[in-house]
């Protein structure tokens, strides 16, 4: 078998490539898909299978590109409503790609048509030659399962989606032997779950052990743990979803941006994003931007912070850097960027925001002046924040900021806090164009806050 998995950090996402004796298979691939017809022809194989293992909502699939650029068929569960000629499996049904056999399984939960495959290499005499591969989409993470809430509009809700997915875990997926191995769809930082580990693959036999939703528990308690404290559901997910199951358009078919003057940038009717680092925006920017860096959940969060189908213009250092902004927004679903322009050809007047050490903003939020006439603001999600935050901030998380800021002041010192800087330079951005007018990012975050030793809460 070759094997390998694709993790696009961006996305927190994980796809993968299986190919044996001249065919391959693809599980989940990004909207992009070059890289996987590239691994085909190293090891000259012919694409047989594009596996869905359902509809995401984070991101926009590759499947239909994929399928037209070599031939490949669909795969998707058996519930799966698509608008295109798929090939739809149930519990039990298999698949063969050279020597790897593939077994399906339908495991609802997550989402009603999600599946879950097991890829088996056998020698000639059917024996196997490794321990077996589970690809289990967004119904088991590493440390998490999917969460059950991101299809109420469909007529489920998540204590209905909650009783499938403990179902689809205890009478399928933990029957199977302690070595398999487990590859999931997502890592750390995805919004398809509340607890994702960092590590992109483990074993079942680890899963048992030191997943808190396989821990043995009835499943009402299951249902509750697993249906209580998810993050906010990003406004661009359902639409996601419905245009994988319609079919996304090419990526070489979404029409390119054209560079224009710096009048026509701050006058522009949509919005602008600036996609420096933190440090470059706050040193100078167009004044009508808001600051989502590349370095960053760059898509994932241009998916939140902004509705699909927005005019957008984009502001970068190099039109290398607007050409991956391209692909990365296309990722998510956002294909109306219609202009851009190259700082270095910004001329007129520039804004500015402070960046200010965790120790500078400490001591002014310390000092007898700020009492009245500051504001200290936490931008992480709600479970971040009450893990401990900074003594003195109050939550403003950065997925609903630009509707939450009755009770802000927009003449106060205004000092904003994330996690490492990333995302209080983004907020710090919304509040400037809110007319707030003495704003500083706090640079380093909760992590330098706490590693200075400084008051938490």
């Amino acid at each position: 078998m070759q094997f390998r998995q694709f993790y696009l950090g961006c996305l927190s996402h994980a796809s993968y490539y299986l190919g044996s004796a001249g065919e391959a298979a693809i599980i989940d691939p990004q909207r992009d898909v070059d890289q996987y017809i590239a691994e085909a022809d190293a090891h000259g194989q012919k694409i047989k299978y594009i596996i869905e293992t359902h509809s995401h909502a984070d991101f926009v699939s590759g499947h239909i590109e994929l399928a037209a650029r070599t031939g490949a068929e669909i795969i998707y569960g058996e519930r799966a409503n698509t608008l295109f000629p798929t090939h739809k499996v149930k519990d039990g049904d298999t698949l063969s790609v050279g020597s790897i056999e593939l077994t399906f399984f339908e495991t609802p939960g997550h989402t009603p048509e999600g599946i879950c495959i097991l890829a088996t290499d056998r020698r000639e005499d059917k024996s196997v030659l490794a321990p077996s591969k589970l690809f289990t989409g967004d119904t088991l993470f590493i440390g998490d399962v999917g969460r059950p809430d991101l299809v109420g509009s469909k007529g489920f809700t998540a204590q209905e989606m909650a009783s499938m997915l403990y179902d689809s875990l205890h009478k399928k997926i933990l029957t199977l032997p302690d070595e398999t191995e487990v590859y999931p769809a997502h890592g750390a930082g995805s919004l398809c779950g509340k607890s994702l580990s960092k590590e992109t693959w483990s074993t079942l036999g680890e899963q048992r052990k030191f997943n808190y939703a396989l821990q043995p528990m009835p499943r009402e308690d299951f249902i509750k743990v697993v249906a209580s404290d998810q993050p906010i559901v990003p406004a661009y997910f359902p639409k996601s979803a419905q245009k994988n199951l319609e079919g996304p358009t090419s990526v070489a078919d979404i029409a390119k941006p054209v560079a224009v003057d710096p009048e026509a940038i701050r006058s522009f009717d949509g919005v602008v994003i600036d996609v420096r680092p933190a440090a470059i925006y706050g040193a100078g920017h167009v004044g009508n931007s808001i600051n989502i860096g590349l370095g960053g959940q760059f898509a994932s969060w241009a998916g939140t912070l902004i509705p699909i189908g927005t005019p957008l213009a984009l502001v970068a250092e190099t039109k290398d850097q607007i050409d991956e902004a391209l692909i990365r927004l296309a990722r998510v679903g956002h294909e109306t960027v219609t202009s851009y322009i190259l700082y270095t050809d910004l001329t007129g007047d520039r804004r500015g925001i402070e960046q200010v050490s965790v120790a500078q903003a400490a001591g002014y939020l310390n000092s007898p002046d700020a009492a009245s006439n500051v504001q200290f603001i936490d931008v992480r999600r709600p479970g971040e924040y009450a893990a401990g935050h900074a003594a003195g901030s109050v939550s403003r998380p950065l997925d609903d900021l630009a509707n939450n800021l009755d009770g802000l002041d927009p003449d106060a010192s205004t000092y904003v806090i994330c996690q490492g800087g990333y995302r209080s330079s983004a907020a710090t951005s919304i509040l400037e164009n809110a007319g707030f007018n003495r704003l500083f990012n706090i640079t380093g975050g909760t992590a330098a806050w706490i590693n200075a030793g400084l008051k938490t809460e």
